[in-house]
């Protein structure tokens, strides 16, 4: 059985983070570990919506998964501060793991903060060159570009061209947010793939994002090549958001058990 393991922050809702990469991993048939950065749950009195770990408590985490257990494939999901970003940056080499997956996790489904500021520049320098494969969706690519706007496909794929210079093998820049059809954009470098869904109109897509990256994790765990991995995941992710589990107080999230239950035939390939 291959394994996969995730570093990301804890979601008490059970819709994003770790909580689904977990559901991801397992649905998908690969064992998972994980290390988790920081819990995310809103206190009733402070407000407070962050807690992070202590470096060593992460560090302790990733120590025992990879001496113990031992990885095919990672994903990084909200790492949130600099001296984190650092610490998964200088740990990956020793780790020599052959497929790493970066999702730039910056911000939350309704726009709240999910990286501290001042960590952009570790997570270019230090993280991304290191990536198989990037997986920003269109704000998290606007910001690392500097807050050029997006509105369009071939403004993804210019955006995927030019993030592509931060050193990862392949960008994937997810087009959720586009009028008409969700299209993500796949770039290795010379060629462009696009990965079109016919778009589901709803509110409940909570852990989306973090699914889709998981999911091309599981799918490079697996031995799939890059481009396979990530039509997979885009069928996952769409298949849970087709049959969205709705709560009453907040959007809802996907449903993990979707793909393996019903599958997904309405992605479109197309190649440049």
């Amino acid at each position: 059985m291959k394994k996969a393991c995730t570093i990301a922050g804890s979601a008490a809702r059970g819709g994003a983070g770790i909580q689904a990469d977990l559901k991801t991993f397992q649905e998908l048939g690969v064992y998972c570990t994980s290390a988790i950065t920081a819990f995310v749950a809103t206190h009733p009195i402070t407000k407070q919506g962050v807690y992070t770990q202590s470096l060593e408590v992460l560090e302790a985490q990733l120590y025992t998964i990879a001496s113990q257990i031992g990885m095919d494939a990672l994903k990084t999901g909200m790492l949130f501060t600099r001296e984190i970003i650092e610490l998964v940056a200088h740990w990956l080499p020793t780790a020599h793991i052959k497929h790493i997956v970066i999702d730039p996790v910056m911000f939350g489904k309704v726009g709240t903060a999910l990286m501290e500021e001042g960590a952009m520049a570790s997570l270019k320098d230090q993280l991304l060159p290191q990536a198989t494969i990037m997986t920003p969706n269109m704000p998290e690519a606007e910001y690392l570009l500097g807050g050029r706007g997006l509105t369009t496909v071939q403004d993804l794929q210019d955006a995927a061209r030019d993030l592509h210079k931060l050193g990862t093998q392949y960008v994937l820049v997810k087009g959720g947010r586009l009028e008409g059809p969700a299209t993500d954009v796949l770039y290795d470098g010379a060629h462009m793939l696009t990965v079109e869904a016919p778009r589901i109109e709803t509110i409940h897509t909570n852990g989306a994002g973090c699914s889709y990256s998981a999911a091309i994790t599981a799918g490079l765990a697996q031995g799939l090549r890059v481009e396979d991995a990530v039509i997979q995941a885009k069928k996952f992710v769409t298949a849970g958001i087709r049959r969205a589990i709705p709560f009453e107080a907040v959007a809802g999230a996907i449903d993990h058990r979707a793909y393996k239950e019903v599958g997904e035939n309405s992605i479109t390939i197309t190649k440049y």
